[in-house]
């Protein structure tokens, strides 16, 4: 393992620690992956990521499904948070309790695995951490792969939400109108700007006064894994995300941006809230402030 300057290296764990610990008791793996493709004009198509785990996963891992078991119902929207009730319900029923420690993946940016680490932080639980450079640095190393799923008895698990930490428009408002919040949109700067327009947003453009740090920026292309500590500051310190009291962040459905909050935490900032319903809840919503790169 490379030392990358991180304050809280604890919260990611490397693919040949992972290989090591494989088998101890107190562990559990969840591959979190949902599979997306962009439509034309926008929107996506969604499936589970059940059938890739089906093929191929890391041994003694349990797969959990965004799209049936943790997300929250919600009439318009996706993957929102559940009742503290349902979440525990699906994590004791997946063989895990309060008392194990867990690790979580997805494939490509790794954008579920942090989003279900925000989840489990926000629940309460702290003994989580994400697989750094994702299923795929793990595949590409020719690590251990299974087709086999384990069999494990269902546990307790105990959820407590903890106010402030994934949050809604009307925190979000208020924090724009009071001018003390860096709010940092995750999309791409295309996005962002207006030039590209995604249909499932309603509106080109980003949150008014927002600033925009793409998610796949602070990954390292060359392996899939987290940018080193210096290069993660030098991006968050050029749009002013520490020049403020407080940090959102946010993108298209509350996905993306979570990698943006993961990486600050890497730098020690725990105190980011994550907008859940994001530009897919504020974007359509006429009396919420947008803006464009343009001004329009």
């Amino acid at each position: 393992m490379t030392d990358k300057g991180y304050v809280n290296p604890q919260l990611l764990v490397e693919t040949d620690t992972l290989e090591v610990e494989l088998g101890a008791n107190d562990l559990r793996i969840i591959d979190c992956n949902v599979v997306m493709g962009a439509k034309p004009g926008g929107g996506y198509d969604i499936r589970s990521g059940r059938e890739d785990y089906d093929a191929d996963h890391i041994p003694g891992a349990v797969f959990l499904d965004f799209l049936s078991e943790l997300s929250g119902e919600h009439p318009n929207l996706k993957f929102m948070m559940p009742a503290a009730e349902d979440f525990g319900h699906a994590i004791g029923n997946a063989g895990i309790g309060n008392d194990h420690r867990i690790v979580l993946y997805s494939r490509g940016a790794n954008f579920w695995a942090t989003r279900l680490f925000l989840m489990f932080r926000a629940f309460g639980f702290n003994r989580c951490r994400v697989l750094n450079g994702a299923w795929d640095k793990w595949a590409a190393e020719h690590r251990p792969t299974t087709i086999e799923t384990p069999n494990l008895p269902i546990a307790e698990f105990t959820a407590n939400l903890q106010p402030g930490q994934i949050i809604g428009k009307d925190e979000v408002l208020a924090a724009v109108q009071r001018k003390d919040t860096c709010l940092i949109n995750a999309l791409s700067p295309e996005i962002f700007s207006g030039e590209a327009v995604n249909a499932a947003y309603g509106r080109p453009g980003h949150i008014s006064g927002s600033v925009n740090l793409y998610a796949y920026d602070l990954i390292d292309k060359s392996d899939n894994t987290f940018a080193d500590a210096t290069a993660l500051n030098e991006k968050f310190q050029a749009v002013g995300a520490f020049n403020q009291e407080n940090i959102i962040t946010y993108c298209g459905g509350g996905i993306s941006a979570t990698t943006d909050s993961f990486a600050l935490m890497l730098l020690g900032r725990d105190d980011v809230a994550l907008y859940d319903g994001s530009m897919t809840e504020w974007g359509p919503d006429e009396s919420l402030p947008m803006s464009t790169l343009a001004g329009k």
